[in-house]
């Protein structure tokens, strides 16, 4: 299942949801089909709009959406923080191999420029800076690096694995900072 929205808040009294939308183009969001929740709950979602972008145009991805069943503002209030998900088989299928979905990113081996195993994608995260890369398997243990060109130089999804450019002291720790550290 792939994460293409989320419902952040309810518009108006008739029912009507916003919506963030992680698709390429956000009004596509509603082109795939039923949505579903990570309950397994189906979601048919249609496009009334597009909400007022904020300061900065901050928020341009950000649709009105009516969603079969809810008809009033209550039943849409309850809906707030619902992540929608498709089937990724659903997804149009991709041409260009320097294009992918984050999602086929998940479960890639992870090799440095010398083609030493780090380890493997667990998660790709997004905190509002940049799409981030979680690794974990690898002998230096759980990791994070930022998804740029000069950090990642190398996906290879057909390959099954992606490579990594990291600075020679990217695994030290700073002077002081202690191995481990056990909270009680």
């Amino acid at each position: 299942m792939v994460l293409m929205g989320a419902i952040i808040g309810a518009h108006g009294i008739k029912g009507e949801v916003k919506v963030k939308s992680f698709a390429g183009a956000p009004k596509a969001i509603a082109s795939y089909g039923p949505l579903s929740d990570a309950k397994g709950r189906s979601f048919a979602l249609s496009v009334t709009g597009r909400a007022s972008p904020g300061k900065n145009g901050a928020g341009q991805d950000v649709l009105i959406a009516r969603i079969a069943g809810i008809g009033d503002r209550n039943a849409a209030e309850a809906l707030k923080g619902v992540e929608l998900f498709v089937a990724r088989d659903r997804l149009p299928k991709i041409a260009d191999e320097e294009e992918f979905y984050l999602a086929d990113l998940i479960g890639l081996s992870v090799l440095d420029s010398q083609g030493t195993d780090l380890g493997r994608v667990v998660a790709v995260e997004n905190y509002g800076a940049g799409d981030v890369i979680s690794v974990d398997g690898g002998a230096q243990g759980a990791f994070d690096v930022a998804f740029t060109k000069a950090l990642v130089p190398v996906v290879d999804v057909a390959g099954g694995k992606i490579g990594l450019d990291l600075p020679v002291d990217f695994f030290d720790r700073p002077e002081g900072e202690p191995e481990d550290v056990v909270l009680n």
